[in-house]
Parts: C-alpha cells; sequence; structure tokens
C-alpha cells in the first residue's frame, strides 16, 4: 500500500479521510469481483486499482450531477477493477480471431435464415462438428476475449462515461441510444441466453449458481453465456473488437 499512500498523500487534503471511509467499499466490490474472475486475479491486485478508482472519483465528484458519492465512486472504482483485469488479459491473437469468426458465422447465418441461428447450424457454418463449436466457445470464454466491456455493451462504463462527459450533450445522447440499442438486442435474445445473461449480470450469480437453476453443467452454462455475447457483438450496430486482425 506504500505506492497507494503516496499517490493519496500528493492529492488534495480529505483524501485519507475519504480513503479511510470507502476503503470498505472498495474490499466489497473487489472480492465480489473476485468470485466471477479466474483464480489468477487476485483480490489484492484488485483493491489496489479500487482504492485509485476511489481517489479518482473524490476529485472528480461533482454533487450537482445528481448522483451520491458512493454511487460515483462505485462506479469508478468497478471501472478501475476492470482495466487492471483488461490489463492482465494474455490471450493469443488467434483466439481473438475465432471469436470474431464466430460472430461472423451467426451474422451469416442469422441473416440467411431470417432468425436466431442455433448452435449446430454456427458449427455447420464454420466447418466445425458440434463438439468443437462448444469446446471453441469454452476456450474463448476462458480468456475473458467476451464480456460487456469487449464489445462495447458495460452498462457500469457506459454510466461512467455519461457521467464524466454531461458537458457534452451529443455525447450523452450518444451513449443513450447506445443503452437503447443494447436493451433492445438483449430482448431479441433466445430465451435461455436471454436468462443466463440476467442471473449472470443483474442478479450477479455465478456460472455454477446458474447451472443449479437451469439443471446444467456450469460448463455449458459457460457456453450459453459465450454464445449469447457472440450474439450480441454479431447483432450491436458500432462494436469495436479487441485485437487486429493482422500478426
Amino acid at each position: 500500500m506504500n505506492a497507494l499512500a503516496q499517490y493519496a498523500s500528493n492529492q488534495d487534503g480529505d483524501l485519507n479521510a475519504i480513503v479511510t471511509r470507502y476503503a470498505p467499499l472498495v474490499k466489497r466490490i473487489a472480492y465480489h469481483l473476485s468470485g466471477r474472475l479466474p483464480a489468477s486475479i487476485q483480490p489484492g491486485d484488485l483493491i489496489q486499482a479500487g482504492m485509485i478508482g476511489l481517489i479518482e472519483a473524490a476529485r472528480h465528484y461533482d454533487a450537482q450531477q445528481g448522483a451520491s458519492f458512493e454511487t460515483y465512486a462505485g462506479i469508478r472504482i468497478r471501472g478501475a477493477m476492470l482495466d487492471e483485469v483488461r490489463k492482465s488479459d494474455w490471450a493469443p491473437r488467434s483466439v481473438y480471431r475465432k471469436s470474431r469468426d464466430m460472430a461472423r458465422a451467426i451474422s451469416k447465418v442469422e441473416n440467411t435464415k431470417g432468425g436466431s441461428a442455433k448452435d449446430h447450424e454456427i458449427a455447420e457454418a464454420m466447418g466445425m462438428t458440434l463438439n468443437e463449436y462448444h469446446q471453441a466457445l469454452q476456450d474463448v470464454s476462458g480468456h475473458r476475449v467476451l464480456s460487456f466491456e469487449d464489445v462495447a455493451l458495460d452498462e457500469d462504463r457506459l454510466a461512467d462515461s455519461i457521467i464524466d462527459k454531461q458537458d457534452d450533450p451529443s455525447q450523452a445522447m450518444q451513449n443513450e441510444e447506445v443503452r437503447r440499442e443494447l436493451a433492445k438486442a438483449i430482448t431479441e435474445l433466445p430465451e435461455r441466453e436471454r436468462l443466463v445473461l440476467s442471473l449472470y449480470y443483474h442478479e450477479e450469480l455465478n456460472l455454477r449458481e446458474i447451472g443449479h437453476i437451469l439443471e446444467v453443467s456450469e460448463s455449458r452454462v459457460c457456453q450459453i453465456h459465450s454464445q449469447a455475447l457472440l450474439r450480441l457483438r454479431a447483432r450491436f450496430p458500432g462494436r469495436k473488437d479487441g485485437e487486429p486482425d493482422t500478426e
């Protein structure tokens, strides 16, 4: 914590009091996130990043924007932790390419049939067996290539950008349009994929808990989750891929 203490000491006067008061919030968010991340991501690393996010929140908070400090700080803390997670993403480019290829296959099938692509149809479009396709979903998910952040759909980061850019009306309108398009895209997912996303992102259950509810294995929930996000990537306009196609 020495680096953090030095960082705080270089900032405005009351930050030490704020850090002391809201440190439990940082720890609570860190341990909650760590339960949904690979074991290689240590809570201590999330806490360190979250503390920096808390200090940044204290420096930039504006009560006139309407949100309470705890709400605003929670967004900044979680955003800082997710940034730290992204830095540790070591997925090879082949995994990113695979995720893009799968999204394109879904788009191709759905444009042809005019409805949601089924697993076996996507596998056939990619020249894979169904088992190979399911393994590919597992591989992509295992490297954290797919998440709301990676397909420009993370609602907390979106809210963060809205708070930071309220003085830019055009930006606020654009972000609101993204929210509407996202909500529409999610409602059009197949029922089971929609349920998994709701349980994971809104109820904040982990994959094992969702599997218990759906009476399927944890690995199958992982596949459904990955396919739902791939389907959103295929359908959602204006997204940005995480890696270039070039080597």
